[in-house]
C-alpha cells in the first residue's frame, strides 16, 4: 500500500465538482438551507485527525513503538494509516461537491437571494473539507517509520 497520491485526490475533487454542479442545476430547489453548521462536522474530524497525527508524530519520533505500556502499538499506526487514507479521500470527494455547489452558486449570488445566503455555508463546508484532506494526510506523512540508523552508521548509501 503506498501514498495516497495528491494527483488523484486532485482528479476526485475535479470530477466531484462537475458532477456536483450538474446536479445542482437540476436540484437546487428542493435543497435544505446550507447553514455555516452544515460542513463543520467535518472540521472537528480534521482536527481530531491532526491531534491524533501531532500524537503517533511525537510516539515514531521517540521510537516508542511496540507492546509495552505507553507504546503505540504497530497495529494502531496500520489503522491510523487507513484512517488517513479514507478520509483523505472523503474529503477530496466532499471538497469536491462543496467546490462544485460554490461554483453555481457565485454567479448567482446578486440576483438569487437563496444563492447569496447559501455561499457562507458552503464555504464554510469547503474548507473544513480541505482542513480534513490536509489533516488526513498529514496523519498519513506521520504514520511513515523513521529511517533506521543501524543500516548506515556513518550514512553512506550502498
Amino acid at each position: 500500500m503506498g501514498p495516497t497520491r495528491k494527483r488523484d485526490l486532485t482528479g476526485a475533487v475535479v470530477g466531484a465538482a462537475f458532477l456536483s454542479y450538474l446536479l445542482v442545476i437540476v436540484l437546487y430547489r428542493w435543497f435544505p438551507p446550507i447553514t455555516v453548521w452544515t460542513g463543520l462536522s467535518l472540521l472537528g474530524v480534521a482536527i481530531a485527525e491532526a491531534l491524533w497525527a501531532r500524537y503517533v508524530r511525537t510516539k515514531i519520533g521517540e521510537g516508542q513503538i511496540g507492546a509495552g505500556p505507553g507504546w503505540l502499538h504497530p497495529l494502531a499506526v496500520a489503522r491510523s494509516l487507513i484512517v488517513a487514507k479514507a478520509s483523505a479521500w472523503v474529503g477530496a470527494l466532499v471538497l469536491g461537491w462543496w467546490v462544485g455547489v460554490m461554483v453555481y452558486f457565485l454567479p448567482r449570488r446578486s440576483w438569487l437571494r437563496v444563492a447569496a445566503q447559501d455561499t457562507t455555508g458552503t464555504v464554510v463546508a469547503a474548507v473544513s473539507a480541505l482542513a480534513l484532506v490536509v489533516a488526513a494526510l498529514w496523519l498519513q506523512h506521520c504514520c511513515k517509520s523513521p529511517p533506521d540508523a543501524t543500516e548506515h552508521p556513518d550514512g553512506a548509501e550502498t
